[in-house]
């Protein structure tokens, strides 16, 4: 299997585009190598190098192996100043090449299954310990009065697990890395458990997690959650019914702080309630059935998400009112919740309760997960400490989570993260773990005392190319984009296997954006190269027919209103999951030489991109459709039907969430997706949602909507490394939105050997 040269990922990217003469000495260089023409092109974009400037030059160096002319490498960008320090490990012998941890010559290393363990995780039992231990640093504050004992503080119901491979120590500090202020799912992804229901470690079947059990009566009206007695938040308050209620009065039902209503927590259009029945039963009561509702509570979803996943959008279920109305200004007024706000510096009362109520970012806040935050996530260290009131524990009694401390350093870019995973700095992570760099990662296992392990992603694409169908910024861009001729061309006119044997080591499938063959909402292998093989031909019959046959002098093609070169905006997210920029540079070249459409690409930091996103400023974005593996319970990436992240029209979800009272009206075809989406909610029969849902992914295939690329692949969060220290690690497990990955390996298993 040929790979991708760790260089690539190695670029200087601070030198730019040199002159000539320095240019001429970078490809000179390499030629005495019998290098391939791609060889040398990767090579150049490692220094910074575009595309098109290493290609001209290729014909001036001796030794270039012309067999594989038609293959091309991207071109890597970077934001990053000139003067920004970037944190790496110290090395003795930092000038001496062959010491070099990055320099990994590709025969040297093998990729093979033998990286992909069998699935595995810890289980939930029934038996409840005969007695309860806790961690050395809480017994010493039980003892000192500071504390209550342990079995006060977890409760009567606690939730038991069986740990994946042995009972854990106690201690220790989990070092990872995180990109910046929006990478707060870094956290989310290890608190998730503060889900009412969750998946097991499989993510196939439901089973209860901060609530102990769930029936659903009423031929599906009513779900009814029984919590955990005795339950505490983390200040040692009671956990009840209560907060739930609180949540649904003064958060949900406040206009202000929710004014768009969550569909999730509707069947038909027609919205439930909520009901708590003493402290430890809640009842959640629909109009009519809606059996699939444990399915959303269990799901990545905004009702179901907890409070870590879900707390800055104020959409969690519950939250801690004991804390919470002293901002509230149904308890202190409007004239105090706003001179609070002004005082805090925030704009008004809501978007400060926004900012109390996200874990991340407030120390203060309450919460129910194993670890909560003790310096925020806008600091160049994210600190989390050990919750002294969680309410599970192992087999044994011992109060969990067993570490003590999680420190996540900002590391901003894949490099970084890259250069300290195999110096050893980081313990556990798959997150933004670049899979260009696995050459690299296995190289440095036994130097740096780690091991990889790989989980192919559930879902269909990685780098999704995201047409916005709701966009109105351009009027000929606009109505290209809605014309289906045109994002059919667009989508036979990507490479994916250049893509995939370039930046996907060949370890993912190129295709469309279906999910993975074996899940039951796959409409079967022929969706997989529908629109989605490699056909130039075609692809330029279907521009030339919608009118878009002139061009100029370069070849590009001209807009059909001004006879101007047809430009379309590409954004990528750069710093996380996968090199997205690098993809879309690729993408770019791909489609500017097999189609003659520019696509200029812009690198985005993701919050910035999320807002503009919202907003629907953007015109295309690349991302990966995870969740869509369970469409219903995470339809984001595939489907505009939520105002969260839905790149592939945001104005034409906020039609279907208003009822067409505000946004943009959908196309016939997407509309028609929209319905049928809804209408499995009420369905009982699990294959007959299942159906539909097959049906929904047809429509999607063949609108091209999303045009996929590669996936099923270990390239976002499916890279682990694992430090030898650590405990308690599946050799593989399930890798998708709706798990949570790695919630479903349950992190307050994990422990660090001493």
């Amino acid at each position: 299997m040929r790979i991708l040269f760790a260089s690539f990922m190695l670029g200087n990217h601070e030198m730019g585009i040199k002159d000539l003469s320095d240019i001429t000495q970078v490809i000179g260089s390499v030629t005495t190598a019998k290098l391939t023409r791609r060889d040398v092109i990767k090579r150049g974009a490692a220094l910074g190098l575009a595309v098109p400037t290493v290609s001209a030059l290729l014909a001036a160096c001796e030794g270039v192996d012309e067999a594989d002319d038609d293959e091309v490498a991207a071109e890597e960008t970077d934001d990053t100043d000139d003067d920004e320090e970037v944190d790496e490990p110290d090395t003795d012998d930092a000038e001496d090449a062959d010491d070099d941890p990055m320099d990994v010559d590709e025969d040297d290393v093998e990729i093979g299954s033998d990286l992909i363990g069998e699935l595995e995780g810890p289980v939930l039992v029934d038996e409840m310990p005969d007695s309860f231990n806790e961690a050395p640093d809480l017994a010493e504050m039980v003892e000192a009065g500071d504390l209550p004992p342990v079995e006060e503080r977890i409760g009567s119901h606690p939730a038991v697990f069986q740990p994946v491979h042995e009972i854990g120590e106690y201690g220790g500090t989990w070092r990872r890395a995180f990109t910046g202020p929006g990478d707060n799912e870094n956290g989310n992804r290890i608190m998730s458990s503060d889900k009412p229901l969750f998946w097991d470690y499989t993510g196939s079947e439901i089973q209860p997690s901060l609530a102990r059990d769930w029936e659903v009566t009423d031929e599906g009206r009513v779900t009814t959650l029984y919590l955990r007695e005795g339950m505490h938040w983390s200040d040692g308050h009671p956990f009840t019914s209560a907060d739930f209620m609180w949540w649904f009065e003064h958060m949900y039902e406040n206009d202000e702080l929710t004014p768009v209503k969550n569909p999730e927590t509707a069947i038909n259009g027609q919205q439930g309630t909520m009901e708590a029945d003493g402290d430890y039963t809640i009842h959640f009561i629909f109009p009519e059935p809606y059996p699939m509702f444990p399915d959303v509570l269990a799901g990545s979803t905004m009702i179901g998400g907890g409070h870590a996943t879900r707390g800055r959008t104020l959409m969690g279920a519950y939250a801690p009112g004991h804390y919470l109305e002293q901002f509230h200004p149904e308890f202190i007024g409007d004239d105090e919740a706003e001179q609070m706000a002004q005082d805090a510096e925030y704009d008004n009362w809501v978007t400060y309760f926004q900012f109390l109520n996200d874990w991340s970012l407030n120390p203060d806040l309450p919460v129910v997960m194993p670890w909560k935050t003790v310096n925020p996530i806008n600091e160049p260290n994210w600190v989390l400490e050990r919750n002294p009131y969680y309410w599970a524990v192992d087999t044994d009694g011992n109060q969990l989570p067993y570490i003590d401390t999680i420190i996540m350093r900002n590391a901003e870019d894949l490099e970084v993260i890259t250069l300290r995973a195999i110096a050893g700095e980081i313990d556990k992570q798959g997150r933004h773990m670049d899979i260009s760099a696995l050459p690299v990662f296995l190289q440095n296992q036994e130097d740096g005392d780690y091991t990889v392990r790989l989980d192919r992603g559930l879902y269909g694409s990685d780098a999704n190319i995201n047409i916005n169908m709701s966009y109105r910024g351009d009027d000929e861009i606009a109505d290209l984009f809605n014309t289906k001729d045109f994002r059919h061309a667009l989508a036979l006119a990507v490479e994916r296997d250049q893509l995939n044997e370039a930046l996907w080591l060949g370890l993912g499938t190129p295709g469309s954006p279906v999910p993975a063959d074996h899940l039951p909402q796959n409409p079967g292998p022929e969706w997989r190269e529908k629109w989605s093989v490699f056909d130039a031909d075609q692809a330029n019959e279907l521009l030339d027919g919608i009118g878009l046959e002139e061009r100029d002098n370069e070849g590009y093609r001209l807009r059909r209103d001004n006879g101007e070169r047809l430009r379309i905006q590409m954004v990528a997210v750069g710093g996380a999951f996968i090199d997205w920029p690098a993809v879309g540079e690729m993408i770019a070249f791909q489609v500017g030489e097999n189609i003659g459409v520019q696509l200029d690409l812009q690198e985005q930091e993701r919050s910035l991109w999320d807002e503009r996103v919202t907003a629907n400023e953007h015109q295309i974005s690349i991302w990966m459709n995870d969740g869509s593996e369970h469409l219903f319970i995470y339809p984001h990436h595939a489907l505009p039907t939520t105002t969260l992240n839905p790149q592939m029209g945001p104005h034409h979800a906020l039609w279907w969430q208003t009822d067409g009272a505000e946004g943009v009206e959908p196309p016939e075809e997407m509309k028609r997706a929209q319905d049928l989406f809804s209408s499995a909610f009420s369905i009982e029969d699990e294959a007959e949602r299942d159906a539909i849902g097959q049906e929904i992914w047809e429509i999607l295939v063949e609108e091209q909507y999303s045009i996929g690329t590669v996936g099923l692949s270990p390239a976002a969060m499916g890279v682990r490394i694992v430090k030898n220290h650590m405990g308690n690690i599946p050799e593989q497990q399930a890798n998708g939105q709706h798990v949570r990955t790695p919630c479903t390996s349950q992190p307050p298993t994990f422990f660090i050997r001493s």
